[in-house]
C-alpha cells in the first residue's frame, strides 16, 4: 500500500511555479488523491508544499479540497486551515461555510459569526441554506439569543424560512437558550416535520425541565406516526429518569423492542440510567448483563446505583470489575459515599485512588473528598488536596474555590478560607454564599452580614442558599433585628421566594433569643405547612430556655410529620432531665424501646499526620489506651487542682451516686480524645475533634481549661447526621472582622465560638478555644436542634 512517508520527492515538480494553471491532469488527480489520504498534518503540508512548487495551489477547486482538509480533518488544525484560507485568491462560497463551520464546532464559535460577517463584505456570495445552519449553531454554542434572532430575521428574508433543516437548527437554538415557547413556535410553523424536528423539541422540553411536556409531544408523535429512533428514546428514557417514572419507562423499554428500534451504546446506557434513578437496580442489572458493548459510562452507572442504595460491597465489586479503571468510576463510588454520610469510607476509596496506576484524582474527585475532609475535620488531607491543586497548576474553578473554603472553614481554620477567598479572582454565587457560611460558623454575625453587601456590591445576585446562610449568622450572633430585616427584603428586594430552610432559620433566631411566642406566632403564619425542620427549630429553642410544655407540643407536631424521629424524642428526654423531671424521662425511654427508635451512640474522631482515631465514651479500643487513660487521670487531677468543679447536672441520667456522676461524665468521647491529641501532637499542632452529636456543656467548659492549662489549641466541632450542602457556605475581608456579640457582662473574646449551625442547612457547631484568652458563653447561643434525625442536645 502506499503511504506519503517519501512518494513526495519522486513527483516531477512543474518548471514554472508561479503558473496559475496546471496542464498535467494525471499529476494532479494523483496530487489531489493524496490529499484524501493524509493521516497527519505534517502529510498535509507536504502535499501543501508541493502544491504551491507546481502551481496547483492557484487552483481554486485543488485549494478548496487542501483547505478543506485541513478544516474538517480529525489531524484539523484551525491555525493552519485559517492561514491556507487567506491565501486563496477567491474562496468559493462552498469554502466560506467550510471555515464557518470548523469554528461552530470549535471552542472559538464567535469566529464564526466574524468569518460571515467577513463573508459578506468581502465576497460577491450570500449566503445559502448551508450557511445558516453552521451560523446558528455557533450562536447556540454562545447562548447568545440576540444574535441567533439575527440569524433568524436573516432566514427568512432569504426565503429559507420552510427549510426543514434549518428550523430544526433554530429548535434547539431557541430550547438551548431557555426560551421553550419560541422553540415550539418554530415547532409547529413545520409543514413536513421529520424525526430530527420532533427529536429536537422532546431534548429541548427535558433540557428545560418540562418532562411531562416532552412525554406528551411524544405520545402527539406516535399519533402523527412518525417512526421513534434511538435519539427520541434517549429524550423520552431521560424525561422518564427526571420524573421517576418507573412504570413509563419500562413501557418505553418495551416500545424499543417491539418496534425494533436499533439498541446503540447511547440508547443502552440510557436505559440503565432511568432503572438506576428510578430505583429498579435489578432491572439494570439484567440489562447490563445482555448489553455486549459496555463503555465506563455503563460501568460508573452501575457503581452508582449500588453505592446509592448502600450496597457498598456490591459497588466496590463493580469497580474491581472494571476492564480499565478511569477517574469517573472511581468518583462515582468516592461520592455516594460522601453523599450518604460514608465520609471516611470516602477518603478511603480516594486512598486507594491514588495508589492506581490507571486513574488519576480530577476535579469531581477532589470536590467530593474535600467535602468528606469538611465532615470529618480531617484538614491534613484537605490540605493536601490543595497543595495538590496548585502543583498541578489546575484552575481554581469556583467549585473547588467553594469546596475549599468549605473545608477550611469547617476544619476550624478560618484564615486559610479567607485565603483562598481572596485568591480566586472569579466568585459565583456559591463562592460568595461558603464564605459568609463559614464567617457565620465562626460566630462572626457582623462580618457575615458585612461581606453580603460587598456580594452586593460586586453585582452577585444572591439566591436562597445565600440568605440561609446570612440568616443563620444573624440566629449564631444574636441579630434578631438583622435576622428580621433580611427576612423581610428576600422576596421583595432580592427577589428570592422565602423557603422552609429559611422559615426554620427565622425560628431559630427567634427561639435562641427567647422569644418563644412570637416564634409561635410566627409559625402559625408561614404561608405554607410547618415542615419538621421548622419545628425542631421551636423544640431546640425549648432547650435552651426550659419551656417543658410548648416543648411537648413543638414534639408532638414534628413526631406527626416524622414519626421515626428519634432525635426529637431525645431531644425532649433532655429537657426533661435538666428540668428534673425523670419521670417522664423514663417513659420516654420506654416509648423508645417499644418503638425499636434508638439514640445513635456518640463517638468523637480526631485525624493525627493523616490518619483518623475515633473514640467511644468510656473507649478502651485503641492502641494507645493506657496512655490515653493516664492521661485523662492527669488531666482530671490538674482539673482538681485549678479549681474545677464538675457539673453534674449536665448528666441527662438518673444516677445516684456523685461518684459515678463524675466517672461517666469525665469518660465522653472528646475528654478521651482530648487527652489522646495532648499526648500525639506537637507543642504548636492544633488538636481538631469532630463529635457526631451534640459537645455536652461539662466537655465544653473542660476544653477551655484544659487548652488554658496546657498552652494548646483545641476545636471542638458538632457534626450531625445528616446530608452537607457543600454548595452553601462563606468570605471575608480580614480587616473587617470583629469578635463574637457579647451579652451582658461576659468578658470579650477573640476566638471563635458558635455552637451548631441548625442542622436542616447541614452545619455544625464550632468552638475553637486558645491557651491565653478566658471564655464565656452568651445566653441563647447554645444549640437550637432542628428536628431531623439527629438532633441530640447535650447528650455524649
Amino acid at each position: 500500500m502506499e503511504t506519503l512517508s517519501t512518494p513526495l520527492v519522486s513527483l516531477p515538480i512543474q518548471a514554472n511555479p508561479g503558473a496559475p494553471t496546471v496542464k498535467n491532469d494525471n499529476r494532479n488527480r494523483l496530487v489531489l488523491s493524496l490529499i484524501d489520504r493524509c493521516i497527519s498534518l505534517k502529510q498535509l503540508k507536504q502535499v501543501h508544499a508541493y502544491m504551491l512548487r507546481t502551481g496547483l495551489f492557484f487552483d481554486a477547486y485543488s485549494a478548496s479540497k487542501l483547505f478543506t482538509a485541513g478544516t474538517l480533518s480529525p489531524f484539523l488544525s484551525l491555525e493552519y486551515a485559517r492561514k491556507v484560507f487567506d491565501e486563496i485568491l477567491e474562496p468559493n462560497l462552498y469554502t466560506w461555510n467550510t471555515l464557518i463551520r470548523a469554528y461552530s464546532w470549535s471552542p472559538e464559535p464567535s469566529e464564526s459569526v466574524k468569518i460571515f460577517l467577513r463573508m459578506l463584505c468581502e465576497s460577491p456570495y450570500f449566503p445559502n441554506k448551508f450557511t445558516f445552519p453552521f451560523l446558528i449553531k455557533a450562536a447556540t454554542k454562545l447562548s447568545r439569543l440576540g444574535v441567533g434572532q439575527v440569524f433568524h430575521g436573516l432566514v427568512v428574508k432569504s426565503s429559507f424560512g420552510d427549510d426543514v433543516f434549518i428550523l430544526n437548527s433554530l429548535i434547539h437554538f431557541y430550547a438551548s437558550c431557555g426560551d421553550l415557547d419560541f422553540a415550539y413556535r418554530v415547532f409547529v410553523r413545520i409543514d413536513e416535520k421529520d424525526v430530527v424536528s420532533w427529536n429536537s423539541m422532546i431534548s429541548g422540553y427535558v433540557q428545560g425541565g418540562c418532562f411531562d411536556k416532552a412525554l406528551e409531544l411524544f405520545r402527539e408523535m406516535e399519533a402523527e406516526n412518525v417512526k421513534s429512533n434511538a435519539v427520541t428514546m434517549v429524550g423520552v428514557l431521560s424525561a422518564c429518569t427526571k420524573m421517576k417514572d418507573l412504570e413509563f419507562g419500562r413501557w418505553i423499554c418495551s416500545y424499543i423492542e417491539q418496534n425494533g428500534i436499533k439498541m446503540d451504546l447511547t440508547l443502552s446506557n440510557a436505559m440503565l440510567d432511568m432503572y438506576v434513578k428510578c430505583g429498579s437496580v435489578e432491572d439494570a442489572k439484567k440489562l447490563f448483563d445482555k448489553m455486549e458493548e459496555k463503555d465506563i459510562v455503563s460501568w460508573t452507572t452501575m457503581i452508582d446505583g449500588y453505592a446509592k442504595l448502600g450496597e457498598y460491597d456490591v459497588a466496590k465489586s463493580f469497580l474491581d470489575a472494571v476492564p480499565r479503571q478511569e477517574t469517573a468510576t472511581w468518583n462515582a463510588l468516592i461520592s455516594a459515599y460522601d453523599q450518604n454520610g460514608k465520609p471516611q469510607e470516602a477518603l478511603a476509596i480516594f486512598h486507594q485512588l491514588q495508589l492506581s496506576k490507571n486513574a488519576k484524582p480530577d476535579e469531581l474527585t477532589f470536590v467530593s473528598t474535600l467535602s468528606s475532609c469538611a465532615q470529618l475535620g480531617a484538614m491534613d488531607v484537605g490540605e493536601w488536596i490543595h497543595a495538590n491543586i496548585k502543583k498541578q497548576r489546575m484552575n481554581l474553578n469556583c467549585h473547588l474555590t467553594t469546596s475549599l473554603i468549605d473545608m477550611y472553614s469547617k476544619c476550624g481554620n478560618l484564615e486559610k478560607a479567607l485565603d483562598v477567598f481572596h485568591s480566586v479572582e472569579r466568585r459565583d454565587v456559591f463562592v460568595w454564599s461558603s464564605m459568609i457560611a463559614g464567617l457565620a460558623m465562626h460566630g462572626r454575625g457582623r462580618a457575615a452580614i458585612d461581606l453580603f453587601f460587598r456580594m452586593h456590591e460586586a453585582k452577585v445576585k444572591p439566591n436562597a442558599v445565600t440568605f440561609t446562610n446570612v440568616l443563620c449568622a444573624c440566629s449564631h450572633s444574636g441579630l434578631v433585628e438583622e435576622g428580621r430585616m433580611f427576612f423581610n427584603q428576600m422576596e421583595p428586594v432580592y427577589g428570592v421566594v422565602p423557603g422552609v430552610k429559611h422559615y426554620a432559620c427565622m425560628v431559630d433566631i427567634l427561639g435562641r433569643a427567647g422569644l418563644l411566642e412570637e416564634a409561635v406566632e410566627f409559625i402559625e403564619k408561614i404561608p405554607i405547612t410547618p415542615s419538621a425542620s421548622v419545628w425542631g427549630a421551636l423544640l431546640g429553642a425549648c432547650k435552651i430556655h426550659e419551656n417543658v410544655e410548648l416543648a411537648e407540643q413543638a414534639c408532638s407536631r414534628l413526631l406527626e410529620l416524622e414519626p421515626e424521629n428519634d432525635g426529637a424524642l431525645v431531644l425532649l428526654s433532655n429537657i426533661y432531665a435538666k428540668t428534673g423531671k425523670w419521670d417522664n424521662v423514663s417513659e420516654l425511654r420506654k416509648r423508645m424501646r417499644v418503638s425499636g427508635l434508638q439514640k445513635e451512640r456518640g463517638w468523637s474522631s480526631m485525624e493525627v499526620n493523616g490518619t483518623l482515631h475515633k473514640f467511644l465514651a468510656a473507649d478502651n479500643s485503641h492502641p494507645l489506651s493506657k496512655e490515653i487513660y493516664s492521661k485523662l487521670d492527669e488531666i482530671v487531677a490538674k482539673l482538681k487542682s485549678s479549681g474545677h468543679v464538675t457539673n453534674k447536672s449536665l448528666l441527662l441520667q438518673l444516677v445516684d451516686e456523685e461518684d459515678m456522676k463524675e466517672q461517666a461524665l469525665n469518660l465522653h468521647s472528646e475528654k478521651l480524645a482530648i487527652a489522646f491529641g495532648l499526648i500525639s501532637t506537637g507543642p504548636s499542632q492544633p488538636i481538631r475533634i469532630v463529635k457526631n452529636l451534640r459537645v455536652c456543656g461539662d466537655c465544653h467548659t473542660v476544653a477551655k481549661l484544659i487548652s488554658k492549662l496546657y498552652d494548646k489549641e483545641i476545636l471542638l466541632r458538632d457534626r450531625l447526621n445528616i446530608a452537607i450542602d457543600v454548595a452553601s457556605t462563606i468570605e471575608y475581608l480580614h480587616h473587617h472582622s470583629q469578635p463574637p456579640m457579647v451579652h451582658g457582662d461576659l468578658k470579650p473574646s477573640k476566638v471563635l465560638l458558635d455552637h451548631d449551625m441548625i442542622p436542616h442547612v447541614g452545619d455544625f457547631g464550632l468552638a475553637k478555644f486558645m491557651s491565653d484568652h478566658l471564655l464565656g458563653t452568651a445566653p441563647g447561643t447554645q444549640s437550637s436542634s432542628i428536628g431531623i434525625k439527629g438532633i441530640v442536645g447535650y447528650v455524649a
